[in-house]
């Protein structure tokens, strides 16, 4: 993407993103979670992953993007509990935003995930 592209929390991406094993990487949508002024501020972008392998019932730490369109998607997909930071410039795509609810219910995982 190009140098100029701004990012927001919410902004779903398709990246090569690392499998938590490190060994290799899966073109994938991801979320955007770091803010815009991290964003603006740094060279990279704190990501978590997306998929469309939709589990039921979902696990501890994944939550359903109720408007998957709006997101740019091509299928009902799950936020997963996977976190990981990519330089910008590796950003293939930028596919859509979360909406409003998804953005929230996101922001709410967070919270649950990081606090102490």
């Amino acid at each position: 993407m190009p140098p100029t592209m701004t990012y927001e929390f919410g902004k779903i991406v398709l990246v090569p993103f690392p499998f938590t094993n490190q060994n290799a990487l899966k073109k994938r949508p991801a979320a955007v979670i770091s803010s815009q002024d991290y964003n603006v501020a740094r060279p990279d972008l704190i990501l978590m992953a997306v998929t469309s392998q939709v589990k039921t019932p979902l696990l501890f730490g994944e939550i359903m993007i109720a408007d998957w369109q709006t997101a740019g998607l091509l299928k009902a997909s799950v936020i997963k509990p996977v976190i990981t930071t990519i330089q910008k410039d590796l950003v293939i795509q930028k596919l859509g935003r979360l909406a409003l609810p998804d953005c929230q219910s996101l922001e709410s995982l967070l919270a649950i995930l990081l606090k102490q």
